[in-house]
């Protein structure tokens, strides 16, 4: 009787496999959204993905030679594998789901480092495709190895500041520094680390890698950093740091100095440089030095720098944009001529 219903079960479960896939990927997807609301509140989970990473990553070096494996015990290595792959994806898609808030906060409107966000946000909606996951990326050194590095990258950038108040440029190059290990540990067995031709391979990928993200810096939103807010006015108390006269246009016909106050989030303890910049319909008019940001407000901190404007006309902007020392746009706000 019992081995009956067991069978039953088990051939139920072979027929509509797909189907209950595709639900349990809808459940992590559900799971997901839920993850990314406490993601933007509490950023002291970060110190529990320290144990998510360590678990992929010894899972990317393991799974893919219970696959590759030669010999008996095909069948059991195959279900272990999908075991320790239904702990990776649930720890991936809640690792995921969890930075792509803080990098979207980061990230600002109608810029580059957008692109950065909709790559994260692919990388968590693969994280929860079930069938794709265990039948191709994991059975994949090359795909496992670059879906983890990526993903590391992405978490250690973050954890960096938050966690021990590491500047954002120096946690740009730590990031990558652990992406180009961990992208050679899993795409090459320890046997083939040996070999020369595989060392000039790791070489030449960790050195474009580096070029990439140093070139590239202005693509990657400098999350925790984000802008709240920011007041413009033609004077500054500078006891307070907050702006005299205040407007939020400016006359047509009217030169002189306009002042800007931007509020800049820094949660727990960050230490970073920022600076502003400011343009006149695109035209770069002023660029102050880097300010040293420590410590951590809810409140934010408040960086001010001046400009001059000349011969505003109707629909002329002028725009102040606050960016990291590291090449990375914090934010930005405008007036126009009215």
């Amino acid at each position: 009787m019992g081995e009956s219903r067991l069978s039953s079960a088990v051939a139920f479960l072979n027929r509509h496999e797909r189907l209950l896939w595709g639900l349990h990927s809808l459940w992590a997807l559900a799971l997901g959204i839920v993850v990314m609301w406490a993601g933007a509140r509490n950023y002291n989970w970060l110190r529990v993905t320290i144990f998510y990473i360590a678990f992929l990553w010894v899972t990317s070096l393991f799974v893919p030679a219970l696959v590759d494996r030669p010999g008996a015990g095909t069948k059991w290595r195959g279900r272990l594998r999908l075991v320790i792959n239904y702990f990776a994806k649930n720890f991936y898609q809640q690792l995921l789901f969890f930075l792509l808030p803080i990098y979207y906060a980061s990230a600002s409107a109608w810029s580059v480092n957008l692109l950065f966000v909709l790559f994260l946000a692919a990388s968590a909606l693969i994280s929860t495709f079930d069938v794709f996951f265990d039948q191709l990326l994991s059975v994949r050194r090359g795909l496992t190895a670059v879906f983890f590095a990526f993903n590391l990258f992405a978490c250690i950038n973050v954890m960096l500041p938050v966690l021990w108040g590491i500047s954002n440029s120096a946690a740009l190059r730590v990031s990558v520094l652990l992406a180009v290990a961990a992208f050679a540990t899993i795409r090459y067995r320890f046997a083939e680390l040996a070999l020369r031709e595989h060392r000039i391979q790791i070489g030449v990928s960790a050195i474009a890698l580096i070029l990439l993200v140093a070139l590239g810096r202005p693509l990657i939103p400098p999350a925790p950093l984000r802008v709240l807010q920011t007041e413009f006015g033609t004077g500054i108390d500078r006891t307070a740091f907050q702006v005299t006269g205040p407007v939020v246009s400016l006359p047509a016909g009217w030169t002189g100095r306009v002042y800007g106050v931007t509020s800049i989030y820094a949660p727990l303890g960050l230490h970073d440089r920022i600076g502003h910049r400011w343009y006149q319909d695109g035209k770069l008019v002023f660029a102050s030095p880097f300010y040293l940001i420590e410590g951590g407000r809810p409140e934010g901190f408040r960086l001010w720098t001046s400009a001059p404007a000349t011969d505003i006309r109707p629909g002329v902007r002028l725009t102040v944009e606050a960016w990291t020392e590291a090449g990375q746009l914090v934010g930005r706000a405008d007036i126009r001529g009215e």
